[in-house]
């Protein structure tokens, strides 16, 4: 019995090289959806559409494009960010820079915080390098690791640091946890002490998350010390 097949349905399969329709056109799409969001960054920022010559609120005009090689959790694309050269009220001229994509960002936010999670679940640098080589299509080097991870530990220790001045919290709660993790191949479980605060509307914040080395009274003292140290208020309740 003749099988009545439509070939085309084989074009939406993966060959034997590894194409695959499907990511590739969902790449394409996120490649242009990354493009149009710089274009109207920049005509905002212009205050004019894409091919006007503005008016008098326009700063600048545009000059090209160049291509950024950028990657997120979608792959690795290479996207093309239009330029333009600004001219402020003195008269000096600079070129536009994007604010979603700084001029030395390699890896989107998502995907740094993924490398470094990877990272902290207890692998190497190499590792994690093997465990996201198809994700990122090989673009994830050691180095690239190294700097995400670097990137994710300022971030922390400035959030860690945050003033808590302004923060209106009306209760107060302390409680200790352990968290078990991997450290150079061993499973080892880690004791932290936190702190989430309560806003008079009710919304709670994370305020402090710290390893103390156990739940002592020293250790509390130290802990709390360090939320009077940041600003934080006297709470109505604890």
């Amino acid at each position: 019995m003749k099988q009545n097949t439509d070939s085309s349905s084989f074009s939406l399969l993966p060959d034997a090289g590894g194409y695959d329709p499907i990511e590739d056109r969902l790449r394409a799409n996120v490649r242009a959806t990354i493009e149009a969001m710089f274009e109207e960054e920049l005509a905002v920022f212009l205050g004019r559409l894409r091919y006007g010559r503005g008016n008098e609120r326009a700063r600048g005009y545009r000059h090209g494009h160049r291509d950024r090689q950028l990657t997120g959790t979608f792959g690795t694309e290479t996207v093309r960010v239009p330029r333009a050269r600004i001219e402020n009220e003195a008269g000096k001229i600079t070129e536009w820079r994007s604010k979603a994509l700084p001029r030395y960002r390699r890896l989107t936010k998502k995907a740094e915080a993924l490398i470094a999670a990877v990272y902290l679940a207890g692998t190497n640098t190499r590792r994690v390098k093997r465990a996201l080589f198809g994700l990122f299509e090989g673009a994830v080097s050691k180095d690239v690791v190294s700097r995400a991870w670097r990137k994710v530990k300022v971030d922390w220790d400035a959030w860690s640091a945050r003033d808590l001045t302004g923060e209106e919290i009306v209760r107060l709660i302390l409680d200790g946890t352990v968290i078990k993790t991997r450290l150079d191949r061993k499973a080892t479980n880690i004791s932290v002490l936190a702190a989430i605060g309560i806003r008079r509307d009710g919304q709670k914040v994370l305020l402090s998350i710290r390893n103390m080395g156990g739940e002592s009274t020293a250790a509390w003292g130290s802990f709390l010390a360090d939320l009077d140290a940041r600003g934080l208020r006297r709470p109505e309740f604890v």
